[in-house]
């Protein structure tokens, strides 16, 4: 029988600098701390550029992290890296699952990826398989290959059509009320004071 992870297991995206933070040390923990990665190779200068965090969360705990960067016609996951207590609970399937979500959400319809070598057959259970007649190649230590997997993104996939008002919310909260949303009761108030103001004078 499976362990199963918590109800309280859920997948944020990092959008504030603290949340941020708590991914970079996630990633210390496993990356530089077991994989003995040189710091300068792990924070590589994409993680500002172009990136978005998502992190996995037991009750109010961050347990685990994934690393996505967005490019013209896919998106690439990369830096997935779970707490060594919390491996076998499923949680880098739950931080997968968001991953593809997310970036369907987006319109994208194929995600890339870097296999070490050993790790190829646990990537295909994620839906991932090795792209054709590409070679091998190594970086920090390891021997890597090129994976990708298809993305279907969904009927309300952020496109230039889809209503501004969702394109500006947060993130990956396009179906909940942002600050600019609050931002509209504020300017109907304006609207009816100045509608108010003639009346009043009349």
């Amino acid at each position: 029988m499976k362990n199963a992870i918590p109800d309280s297991l859920k997948v944020t995206v990092a959008r504030s600098l603290d949340q941020v933070m708590m991914a970079m040390t996630l990633r210390g923990v496993i990356y530089l701390g077991e994989q003995f990665a040189p710091y300068g190779e792990e924070y590589d200068g994409n993680d500002f550029v172009g990136a978005a965090h998502l992190i996995a969360w037991k009750g109010e705990e961050p347990v685990g992290v994934l690393r996505l960067r967005f490019f013209a016609d896919f998106a690439k996951v990369e830096r997935a890296a779970v707490l060594q207590q919390y491996r076998r609970f499923g949680v880098m399937r739950v931080l997968m699952q968001e991953a593809q979500r997310y970036s369907a959400r987006r319109g994208y319809r194929k995600m890339l990826g870097h296999a070490q070598l050993n790790r190829v057959k646990y990537w295909r259970t994620h839906g991932f398989r090795l792209r054709a007649e590409r070679p091998e190649f190594g970086f920090s230590d390891y021997k890597y290959v090129e994976i990708e997997r298809d993305l279907v993104p969904p009927a309300n996939a952020i496109t230039m059509n889809t209503d501004p008002m969702v394109v500006i919310r947060p993130d990956g909260e396009w179906d909940r009320p942002g600050p600019f949303d609050l931002s509209l009761a504020r300017m109907q108030e304006q609207e009816s004071e100045t509608v108010r103001k003639p009346e009043e004078a009349a």
